[in-house]
């Protein structure tokens, strides 16, 4: 089971160097990759008082390809996955030749995380429709892993068409992996037709289990080995009490999970001081 850091979009602040700092520190403890959301657009709940999202226009996010091609030579040997684009929200063949230039960067160390997203304002605001995003992300899926993997390619499908045209460069991994985001139904059956993995959000109780389970079932239904779907678990520090880390890590690796990463986010932290989080945590780690 690898380990990971999930980057503190909301609280590491603007500054450069911190961001780096931060990376680089993930890379000399030990952590083999780190996992960064996406946002492109907050709403402001100033015209919207009822406004229920975890997330608005006060939330800082640093876009993760702009990010990882800094972090691609800030931390050389760190993992760099998105942990999720919204994908449908972004027109697939940019997406593409983004993630593609990343994997070039970072010498073939990308995963590229991706899901559907939950914020209307946003997809609005990009000008995509929100109400056929899950359609729209099984057809980009299909047609980024062409995308990765040809010079030219052509497509015709209910929502995109390429005529015999590609990205150049080809990334390093043909394809880059594509892991999927989400709980709901239709995520997870994407994840089991689909994904070359899944991130279940939340701790490892007997629903979450049974989630497991569902992945891999429906892995199974469409012809694929159930372990042919990886999973990258997540440790949120607000949930997660630090003394019962190194044990809820076990439980994640004994289900099966092949990545963990932890999320030191919404505890007060600033900037640096999320170093010394994940210092813990490896720490805490080590000593089981």
């Amino acid at each position: 089971m690898q380990i990971g850091v999930t980057f503190p979009q909301t609280e590491i602040g603007a500054d450069p160097k911190v961001v780096a700092e931060y990376a680089r520190a993930a890379e000399d403890l030990g952590y083999e990759y780190l996992l960064a959301y996406d946002h492109v657009l907050g709403a402001s709940t100033a015209t919207r008082p009822e406004w229920k999202g975890p997330y608005t226009s006060d939330s800082m996010f640093h876009e993760p390809f702009v990010l990882f091609g800094y972090l691609a030579c800030a931390a050389p040997r760190l993992g760099l996955v998105t942990g999720v684009i919204v994908l449908p929200q972004r027109q697939t063949a940019l997406v593409a030749k983004q993630a593609a230039e990343v994997d070039v960067l970072c010498g073939g160390r990308l995963r590229l995380g991706v899901g559907v997203g939950w914020n209307a304002v946003e997809y609005e605001g990009l000008g995509q429709a929100f109400s056929d995003r899950g359609k729209r992300a099984d057809e980009q899926i299909s047609l980024m892993r062409r995308l990765f993997c040809a010079p030219a390619v052509s497509f015709t499908g209910d929502h995109h068409a390429i005529s015999d045209a590609g990205i150049n460069p080809l990334p390093v991994q043909r394809p880059i992996p594509i892991w999927i985001g989400g709980m709901s139904e239709a995520a997870m059956r994407r994840a089991g037709r689909h994904g070359d993995g899944w991130f279940p959000m939340g701790r490892l109780d007997d629903a979450m289990e049974a989630k497991l389970g569902r992945v891999r079932a429906i892995a199974a239904e469409a012809g694929r080995s159930p372990d042919a779907v990886g999973i990258d678990a997540r440790i949120d520090a607000r949930l997660v009490p630090e003394a019962e880390w190194a044990e809820e890590a076990a439980r994640w690796e004994a289900a099966g999970a092949t990545h963990l990463a932890v999320s030191t986010m919404g505890q007060g932290l600033k900037g640096a001081q999320h170093i010394d989080a994940i210092a813990r945590f490896r720490d805490a780690l080590a000593a089981r």
